[in-house]
C-alpha cells in the first residue's frame, strides 16, 4: 500500500464530513419555512374578487392515518372548522394512507383495534358534515403493498361505507379506475387509484370484480376519453402518488438520511455512517422502492399518466404520499401534493416547484362563478388547531369561463 493513501483517505473523510456539515446548515436555514418560487413571490398581493361568488370548494387532505386519538389533532380541528364553513356545496377528498402503519388488519389481529380507532376519529369528525365525503387509498392502505394487500383495502372500504354510509371510496373494489363525479355545475372530479399499479399480489381486473378495466393500459386510454370528452368543464384528478415531489419519494433526502440511514427503521439508531450510508438514499434515487418515482411500476405508471395529461391545459392533480405541501405549475397543468395530515417530513426547495412547506395542513381549491379557481393553503396556527395560521400560499390556477354548452355526459369506469 502506498504510504500516502491512509493520508488520502483522511483528507477525503474529512472533505465528506465537511460537506455534509455544510449541506446540514444549509437545510436548517429552510427547514419548515415555506418556500416560494421567485416567479411567484408577489402571491400575497393577489386575492379572489370579494364580490365573486363560490361555486364549489375541495379540501385535499392526505395522509391523515397517524391523527392524534385525543381530541386535540391539528389537521382534524382544523378540518372541522373549515366543514362548517364551507356548508353543503363543499367536498372532502382524503387522499389515501387512511391507516398507518398497515391499514386495517382482520379482526383479531393484535393491530385491529387502534387502526379502527384512528379511523373512527376521522369519520367521526365527517359524520355531521353536509358536503360530500371521497375517501381513496394509498400504499399504507394496501398492507404497505404487500401480496395480501387487496385484502386489507376491502376491510376498510367496507368499514368506511359500514360507518359512514353517505361516503364515497373511489375507486370501488380496488379498481385502477378512472372513475368520475360530478361536484358541481362544470366542476368534474376524476378518482384513479396509483396503488394498482404498483401493487405486488393480487389486483382487480376485468368485470367480474367490478372493473371495466381489463389490462394496465387501458384505463389510460379511458382516461383520454374522459377528458376529451369533457373539455368544457374543470377537471380535478386525484390519486394517491404525486407526479412531482421534491419530498422523499421523488428522491430528496436529508443530510441525517445520508449520515445516520439507520433512522429509517429506527429513529433512535443513530450510528453514523458517513458515506456509505449515502448508498441508502442513492439507491431510492436512482432505484427506488415500490413507492419511490424512481421504481419501474411507479416509473411507467407516471410516465403514461402525464402523456395523457399534458394534453390537456389546466387541468388539477391532487395527490398525498408525501408528507409535506407542495405545488407544481409545470407544463400547462398544476400538481399538487397535500399529504401532511398527519406527519410531516423533509420537502427541498427550488427546481419545479412553485410552493413546498414541511408544515401540517392541506390544500383548498375554490371554484368561482366567474370561471376563477384558486388554490388556497390551510395550515393549524397552533398545536390543536383551533386557530388557523396565516395563509403561506395562494394562487390563482385559471380565470377561463367554462364555455356555455350542453355538457357531454361523464364517463364512469371503474
Amino acid at each position: 500500500m502506498p504510504t500516502y493513501l491512509p493520508h488520502l483517505l483522511i483528507v477525503a473523510f474529512l472533505l465528506l464530513c465537511g460537506w455534509f456539515a455544510y449541506r446540514y446548515r444549509r437545510e436548517r436555514n429552510f427547514r419548515r419555512k415555506p418556500y416560494v418560487a421567485p416567479t411567484a413571490r408577489a402571491w400575497a398581493s393577489h386575492q379572489p374578487d370579494p364580490a365573486a361568488a363560490v361555486r364549489h370548494r375541495v379540501a385535499l387532505v392526505g395522509d391523515l392515518g397517524a391523527v392524534a386519538t385525543d381530541g386535540h389533532d391539528p389537521v382534524l380541528n382544523l378540518l372541522q372548522g373549515w366543514l362548517q364553513e364551507a356548508g353543503p356545496a363543499s367536498t372532502v377528498v382524503v387522499l389515501g394512507d387512511n391507516v398507518y402503519p398497515t391499514g386495517l388488519p382482520a379482526v383479531g389481529h393484535h393491530g385491529r383495534s387502534n387502526a379502527e380507532f384512528r379511523l373512527d376519529i376521522q369519520l367521526d369528525t365527517l359524520r355531521s358534515y353536509d358536503g360530500r365525503v371521497i375517501f381513496l387509498s394509498g400504499n399504507h392502505d394496501w398492507n404497505k403493498g404487500r401480496r395480501d394487500g387487496y385484502e386489507y383495502l376491502l376491510r376498510q372500504e367496507e368499514y368506511v361505507l359500514t360507518h359512514l354510509p353517505g361516503a364515497y371510496y373511489l375507486p370501488p373494489n380496488g379498481c385502477p379506475g378512472p372513475v368520475t363525479m360530478q361536484l358541481a355545475e362544470n366542476v368534474l372530479l376524476v378518482v384513479l387509484n396509483t396503488q394498482w399499479w404498483v401493487q405486488h399480489g393480487p389486483r382487480p381486473l376485468g368485470k367480474e370484480n367490478g372493473c371495466t378495466a381489463t389490462d394496465s393500459r387501458m384505463p389510460f386510454v379511458q382516461l383520454q376519453e374522459i377528458l376529451e370528452q369533457n373539455r368544457h368543464q374543470q377537471v380535478l384528478i386525484a390519486g394517491h402518488h404525486p407526479l412531482y415531489s421534491n419530498a422523499m419519494h421523488g428522491g430528496q433526502f436529508t443530510t441525517k438520511q445520508h449520515v445516520f440511514p439507520l433512522t429509517q427503521m429506527h429513529k433512535q439508531a443513530y450510528v453514523p455512517l458517513p458515506g456509505l450510508g449515502s448508498l441508502f438514499p442513492i439507491y431510492r434515487k436512482l432505484v427506488g422502492a415500490e413507492e419511490d418515482m424512481a421504481h419501474p411500476r411507479y416509473r411507467t405508471m407516471r410516465k403514461r399518466l402525464l402523456r395523457v395529461l399534458r394534453q390537456f391545459p389546466n387541468l388539477i392533480y391532487a395527490a398525498g404520499h408525501d408528507h409535506n405541501l407542495q405545488y407544481f405549475n409545470y407544463k400547462g397543468g398544476h400538481y399538487l401534493v397535500s399529504g401532511s395530515g398527519s406527519k410531516t417530513a423533509f420537502v427541498g426547495k427550488g427546481g419545479k416547484a412553485t410552493f413546498t412547506h414541511e408544515h401540517k395542513g392541506f390544500f383548498v381549491i375554490e371554484y368561482y362563478e366567474n370561471g376563477d379557481v384558486w388554490l388556497r393553503t390551510l395550515e393549524p396556527g397552533n398545536t390543536d388547531g383551533t386557530e388557523r395560521a396565516p395563509e403561506a400560499f395562494r394562487q390563482l390556477l385559471s380565470n377561463q369561463l367554462v364555455p356555455n354548452q350542453a355538457p357531454t355526459p361523464a364517463s364512469s369506469a371503474s
